[in-house]
C-alpha cells in the first residue's frame, strides 16, 4: 500500500503492474535524456557570443530535429500499445467477481459458487486492530493467488471506479453497463483500493480490500461460507 512520501509506485503483486512500471522506468528515462539535452543546448544558446551573420537557413538541423523526436515517439508508442493489448487480455478466468457500486459501499457476488453475495462497508479506524484509516472494511474480497481472475463492473446509481494500485486495475462501474477486466495476483497479501471516479462528496470512502491466499484456504473459505 502507498505510504507516507513515497513518490514511486506500489510494489507489484501482479504481471501487469511490473509491465507498467516498466513502462513508466522506460518513459521516464527517454524524458530524462531529453529534457538534459535542452537544458544544455538552452545554456549554450545564453552563454556563448558566437554570431553567424550570413546564416539563412539550416536544412540539415531541421531534417534532424524532425526525425529524432519522431523517433522518439516511436520508441515510446510501441511498448505503450503492446501494453494496452496486455490490459485488455482476458485468458481463460478461472473465477468471477461482480462488484457494484452503490452510494457509498461496494457489493459483490461470487456467481460461481451458489451465489455467495455481501457488502463491503468501510470501519471506523481503531488502533487495537491494527486497521488502516478510511482504507479498511468489515468484509474482505477473498480471492485465491496465481490465478486468473475476470471482475465485472457495474453501478446503481452514479458513476464510481474500481480501482486497486498494486494489482494495475482500474475500470469504471457505469449505471446500465457491464464492464469487465482480469488480473492476475503472483503473491499472498492484502491489497488496498478506492473509488477514484469524482463520483460525490464520499467517494473516497468507499475503499476496496483483496486478501489474497493460496487455492486451498480459499476453498475452505468457500466451503464454510457456504
Amino acid at each position: 500500500m502507498a505510504t507516507w512520501s513515497n513518490l514511486n509506485y506500489q510494489n507489484s503483486a501482479s504481471p501487469l503492474m511490473e509491465q507498467i512500471i516498466f513502462f513508466h522506468d522506460h518513459t521516464l528515462i527517454i524524458l530524462i535524456m531529453i529534457t538534459i539535452l535542452v537544458a544544455y543546448l538552452m545554456m549554450n544558446l545564453f552563454f556563448n557570443n558566437y554570431i553567424n551573420r550570413f546564416l539563412l537557413e539550416g536544412q540539415m538541423i531541421e531534417l534532424i530535429w524532425t526525425i529524432l523526436p519522431a523517433i522518439t515517439l516511436i520508441f515510446i508508442a510501441l511498448p505503450s500499445l503492446r501494453l494496452l493489448y496486455l490490459l485488455d487480455e482476458l485468458n481463460n478466468p478461472l473465477i468471477t467477481l461482480k462488484s457494484i457500486g452503490h452510494q457509498w459501499y461496494w457489493s459483490y457476488e461470487y456467481s460461481d459458487f451458489n451465489n455467495i453475495e455481501f457488502d463491503s462497508y468501510m470501519i471506523q479506524s481503531n488502533e487495537n486492530l491494527n486497521n488502516f484509516r478510511l482504507l479498511d472494511v468489515d468484509n474482505r474480497i477473498i480471492l485465491p493467488m496465481n490465478n486468473q481472475i475476470r471482475i465485472l463492473v457495474t453501478a446503481t446509481d452514479v458513476i464510481h471506479s474500481w480501482t486497486i494500485p498494486s494489482l494495475g486495475v482500474k475500470i469504471d462501474a457505469n449505471p446500465g453497463r457491464l464492464n469487465q477486466t482480469s488480473f492476475f495476483i503472483n503473491r499472498p497479501g492484502i491489497y488496498y483500493g478506492q473509488c477514484s471516479e469524482i463520483c460525490g462528496a464520499n467517494h473516497s470512502f468507499m475503499p476496496i480490500v483483496i486478501e489474497s491466499i493460496p487455492m486451498k484456504n480459499f476453498i475452505n473459505w468457500i466451503n464454510n461460507y457456504s
